[in-house]
């Protein structure tokens, strides 16, 4: 890497990082980056930049972007699991382009999401918690919960993996993960000759957490650096302000696409939180990618423990998230999902109405719960009729982007 680019990155890396792991040794840390920097990149600049240009269309006006797959993703994921979320992906766009008669940019959670922030260091059983299988085991055992980063090596493997098996029958998906633990992110970092821009080769579309947006952090600086397009989670605490200081940041050049902004709200503050983030961005001339994530601000736990979401409530928020944009004449550009092909009973509600006991009979989410792919369908009828409803006065075809 030049060195005019490595000086910012070190600069970047050197403010405070949120959520990263209390690593046992910082040479083995070090050692394993080292590795992971002579590996060839999981995705190329020609294929980020080829996404940018499908972002830019979603920003806008002109397409839907629609992102999706595991919260977690897992080392032990079988090829059957993988085709079955990347098929229900393909086939949620199909219904959405269908129904809206716009353009859908297919982006999974896919290749990269094995890192997870948490709230709590401790678990319930007071273990380490379970961060992602980039860093530790979702068993409850001691030893296994002990922060390990040869495991980065292992997500790599298990990434470039996936991304031949995404190679072959889905092509037309674009991958994305948090790009939450900067050990694994930083040394995937390359400058492509030919544009001379930095790009974080680990995925097409990288994104910051609600945990991690602090404006003086890591995460933050690290991103604006990035010739990806790059999103970030608002939830409902984001003032106006804010929210344009993150468009002004991370969108310095004001490029159509380049910024995404994902509004969490929750069903209960969308329609009231959600109106002066987007009149507040808009001031600044940005044209941003506006999307919904109507998962984490819905999550609730069961009588039996489960952590859970309902239907209905998922429902309600994407409903005033394009209620919201629908009023203000702004375009509503894609939604944020977690879901899966397999039949899981992780959220509540839907085309079976899962009740709460009955989410004991497949819940195989090592973290949060993700929509079955019935559940994921019929949210993706209902985008299309809401998608249908703002674009109806546009004649863009019927295409999913390859």
């Amino acid at each position: 890497m030049p060195r005019e680019w490595s000086e910012k990155v070190a600069a970047a890396l050197s403010r405070p990082a949120a959520q990263q792991p209390p690593w046992p040794d910082s040479g083995q840390v070090r050692s394993v980056s080292a590795f992971l920097a002579t590996l060839p990149p999981l995705v190329t600049p020609e294929e980020i930049r080829a996404l940018r240009r499908q972002t830019a269309r979603a920003a806008r006006g002109e397409a839907l972007v629609l992102q999706g797959g595991d919260c977690a993703e897992t080392f032990d994921a079988t090829r059957e699991h993988i085709t079955g979320n990347a098929t229900t992906l393909l086939r949620m766009a199909a219904v959405v382009t269908g129904g809206s008669g716009l353009p859908v940019v297919p982006v999974g959670r896919l290749a990269g999401q094995y890192a997870k922030p948490r709230s709590d260091s401790v678990d319930g059983l007071g273990l380490p918690v379970y961060r992602g299988d980039i860093v530790n085991a979702a068993v409850p055992d001691p030893r296994e919960r002990v922060p390990d980063p040869m495991r980065m090596i292992e997500a790599h493997r298990t990434a470039r993996a996936t991304l031949d098996q995404l190679r072959g029958r889905f092509a037309g998906i674009h991958t994305s993960h948090e790009a939450l633990l900067l050990d694994y992110e930083h040394p995937q970092l390359a400058v492509d000759p030919t544009d001379g821009k930095l790009y974080g080769t680990s995925a097409h579309f990288l994104w910051i957490g609600e945990r991690t947006r602090q404006l003086d952090g890591a995460h933050v600086a690290l991103a604006e650096l990035l010739a990806n397009p790059v999103g970030i989670k608002l939830g409902p605490g984001t003032t106006p302000a804010l929210a344009a200081e993150y468009a002004e940041r991370l969108d310095p050049r004001a490029e159509a696409g380049r910024l995404t902004l994902i509004s969490r709200m929750g069903s209960g503050r969308v329609r009231d939180a959600l109106p002066a983030l987007v009149d507040a961005v808009a001031a600044t001339g940005r044209q941003v990618v506006w999307m919904c994530d109507p998962m984490h601000g819905n999550t609730r736990v069961s009588a039996m423990g489960y952590k859970t979401r309902h239907f209905d409530d998922v429902m309600d928020e994407l409903e005033g998230f394009f209620q919201v944009h629908r009023a203000l004449g702004s375009h509503p550009g894609g939604v944020h999902l977690e879901f899966t092909g397999d039949r899981v009973t992780e959220c509540l509600g839907g085309p079976r109405a899962v009740t709460e006991p009955g989410l004991s009979g497949r819940y195989e989410s090592t973290c949060d719960p993700r929509l079955n792919a019935e559940q994921a369908l019929a949210l993706a009828d209902r985008i299309a009729r809401l998608s249908g409803r703002q674009s109806s006065s546009r004649d863009t075809g019927t295409t999913v982007f390859p």
